[in-house]
Formats: C-alpha cells, sequence, structure tokens
C-alpha cells in the first residue's frame, strides 16, 4: 500500500517517523462489520462501502477518534476476481508490489502476512524485510494472521535481518486482536474457531497496552492492529503511548486511565480496583471450565 501525508498535511507520514513520532494505526474492518451486519463472512467482500457507507464511515471515525492517525481503505478482497490470497505470504509477491507502487513516486508501506517461521516459501522474515526495503519499500513490517505477541517476534526478526544486511527502514506492525499462540504457519485461520467462535481469544486493553509498549521499545514506530482489533484497543494503544505523543486522543475524556474511573464506584472493593498494578497483574478467566486454552490447527 502507498502512504503519505494528505494534501496541506505540514507532515508526511515518512516526517512523522523520521523525526521519531509515533504513528497510530487503525484496526479491524471485515470481521468488525461482519459482526455488526454489514459484512458476509466467507468471500470476505468489501461490498459495504456501496450498500452501507456510512457504516464504513462510521467504523473510521472510531478509529479516528480512539486515536488512529491513518485510516486505511476498507478495499479488501475487492478486486475484480477477488484474489485468490489477498495477503502477502510470499516474499515474492510483494516485492513484485512494491515495484509497482514505487512508480507512484509515494512513500511505500509494506507488511506481510507471516509469522516468525517466514513466507510459504521458507524465505525467512529477516530475508523477506531484506527484499522489500531493496525493492524500494521504505516502512516494512507484518499484519493479521497472528497475535500481537507471535506478531512481536516476527518484527523483532525483521529487525535483526535489516541490521545485519546493513539496512535501515522503518518498522511497522498490525497484529490480530485475539490470543494466538497456537497457530501454524498459516496463522489463525487454520483454527477449529476461525471466524465464528474466536471471542474467547480477544485481547483486553492492558493486553493491548503492553503490546504497545513492547512494540514502541522494539523500535516500532508504526503501531496498529488488524482483525479483531476494535476501536478500543486502538485507544489503548494511544493511552499507553501518550507520553511519547505529548497527548492523549478524543475517546479517552470517557476512559479514565488504568480504571481510575472506578474510584467513583459505589462498592468499595470495585473502587480498590482503580489502579495499575491491579490491571496489570490479572489473569482474567474465560468463563468456560470445559474448554481448552489452546487448539489444535486443522491444517
Amino acid at each position: 500500500m502507498a502512504l503519505a501525508g494528505r494534501p496541506g498535511a505540514k507532515k508526511g507520514i515518512l516526517e512523522r517517523l523520521d523525526s521519531g513520532e509515533v504513528v497510530v494505526g487503525d484496526g479491524s474492518f471485515l470481521i468488525t462489520l461482519e459482526k455488526r451486519g454489514y459484512v458476509k463472512a466467507g468471500l470476505w467482500t468489501s461490498e459495504a462501502v456501496v450498500e452501507h457507507p456510512n457504516a464504513v464511515r462510521q467504523l473510521h471515525m472510531e478509529f479516528l477518534r480512539a486515536g488512529s492517525n491513518v485510516m486505511q481503505t476498507f478495499t479488501f478482497s475487492a478486486s475484480e476476481d477477488k484474489m485468490e490470497s489477498q495477503y502477502f505470504e510470499h516474499a515474492e509477491e510483494a516485492v513484485w508490489a512494491v515495484e509497482v507502487l514505487k512508480e507512484a513516486r509515494k512513500p511505500v508501506a509494506a507488511t506481510m502476512c507471516i509469522g516468525p517461521e517466514g513466507d510459504m516459501h521458507g524465505i525467512t522474515p529477516g530475508e523477506c524485510a531484506v527484499k522489500l526495503v531493496k525493492a524500494g519499500a521504505s516502512i516494512v513490517g507484518v499484519n493479521c494472521r497472528f497475535g500481537p505477541c507471535t506478531s512481536l517476534k516476527t518484527m523483532r526478526l525483521m529487525k535483526e535481518g535489516l541490521w545485519a544486511a546493513g539496512l535501515k527502514a522503518h518498522l511497522m506492525v498490525q497484529p490480530l486482536g485475539f490470543h494466538m499462540p497456537d497457530c501454524g504457519k498459516g496463522g489463525f485461520v487454520d483454527l477449529p474457531e476461525y471466524p465464528f467462535a474466536l471471542e474467547p481469544r480477544v485481547a483486553t486493553r492492558w493486553d493491548i497496552q503492553k503490546y504497545a509498549r513492547e512494540a514502541y521499545n522494539l523500535g516500532v514506530r508504526y503501531i496498529g492492529g488488524c482483525c479483531g482489533f476494535e476501536p478500543y484497543h486502538v485507544r489503548a494503544i494511544a493511552e499507553e503511548l501518550a507520553p511519547e505523543r505529548g497527548f492523549l486522543p478524543p475517546s479517552s475524556d470517557k476512559h479514565g486511565s488504568w480504571g481510575s474511573g472506578l474510584n467513583t464506584h459505589t462498592k468499595p472493593w470495585i473502587r480498590a480496583r482503580a489502579r495499575r498494578e491491579y490491571w496489570e497483574n490479572l489473569l482474567p478467566a474465560s468463563g468456560r471450565p470445559f474448554c481448552p486454552s489452546l487448539s489444535k490447527p486443522d491444517a
């Protein structure tokens, strides 16, 4: 995808990243709009843009209010033939895309849909990053298919690969809003819960604050999410990195930092939860005593 500052903007995306600014991405469109009744699961086409433009606009506004700096177009699987794979799982295809996009003379951000094992031909994440940068990408990283922890492992491998090759690029990460430690190489689509029973795996806002801090400490400066990443997840990124950004997002007006709004609750045991230590150390239960914590991928 090609990303650039809007006409008249003081800074384009590369200017922001070059200066060390954090760029907060957006989140989930397909899975979120399917849950809201505007997208049909299966081909995951983006007909909602035509049929229900206000629903798409509303989701964009929610991400914006939550702190997103970048609004990506909702064009997944919108090609005429709907494409056999809309994801970039092969480094070679991603390189072709970068080479074509460079002709537009815009900054190119290239993210691949891979985990720590690399692409479908066994090319490591580090090698993938090197190929993308040599092709002309200014920003490289991963998106979708894997959860925050796994995606950060992949980002570390990409960073190490670039360093070893003597190359520099900005790093970008947009993982799932779900916990997926049991994924195989194909990611969450191979798990039996995909796509209609993923809710028990949803990351908490506190999980995402931790993810945002770890991504920042790794050197990633474009930090967002993909499938399952709701507006409150984006707000968690923006709140965690507010000291670095210098401001809070508009939606934080209704959200006390680390549960501080619970100070006004009538129950004393709930008021006791209005502190960072409580939420950082909580091990949330799933409420499903007969369900396993992990699954076995079907493929």
